[in-house]
């Protein structure tokens, strides 16, 4: 409808994902950072293996329309990124800094990961942390398009067929290349 920072909101429809063998889950739960997997899995008592997970992804994307101005808001997605300067209109030279959400409060302490495309087409992954107050800063480049992502792993609902839930939160955004 006009110029400005428009964000594309969606959340998905919960999929499930059934592990015949336990390596497959621990080398996920390590990749996202919940180390202490095998613990939380054995004290509630499951089975190491034809066990279940739900996902369902939780995602914006901040888009720059004409003039791109506007700032991020959160939209009230189960878990999600708000981003606390616009990346298509401010001075980024300490990052884009950005928070993490889940339940409707700041998620601190939590793994960040940032996928960063360049110009080129490739993409380097990195890993950044929140602080206690869930915010973390993202370095960001100049013509780089950019998605950040973080999981939330749960004990599923007593009455639900899978023991675990995953909660994905996404942000995409790009810089402009006469920008950040």
């Amino acid at each position: 409808p006009g110029d400005g920072l428009w964000s594309i909101v969606h959340e998905t429809a919960p999929q499930r994902l059934t592990y015949a063998e336990w390596a497959k889950f621990a080398a996920f739960a390590e990749h996202k950072d919940f180390p202490d997997i095998l613990a939380r899995h054995t004290a509630r008592g499951l089975p190491r293996d034809g066990f279940a997970e739900t996902y369902t992804r939780h995602v914006k994307a901040l888009v720059g329309v004409g003039d791109g101005a506007g700032r991020d808001v959160e939209a009230g997605l189960a878990t999600e990124f708000v981003a606390l300067a616009n990346p298509y209109t401010d001075a980024l030279p300490d990052g884009l800094p950005v928070r993490l959400m889940y339940g409707g409060a700041p998620r601190g302490d939590a793994q960040v990961e940032i996928f960063d495309r360049g110009p080129d087409g490739q993409v380097t992954i990195t890993t950044t942390r929140t602080d206690a107050r869930g915010e973390a800063r993202i370095p960001v480049r100049a013509g780089h398009d950019y998605l950040l992502d973080a999981v939330v792993l749960r004990p599923a609902p007593d009455d639900h067929p899978a023991v675990w839930e995953s909660l994905w939160a996404a942000l995409t955004f790009a810089v402009p290349a006469t920008g950040g």
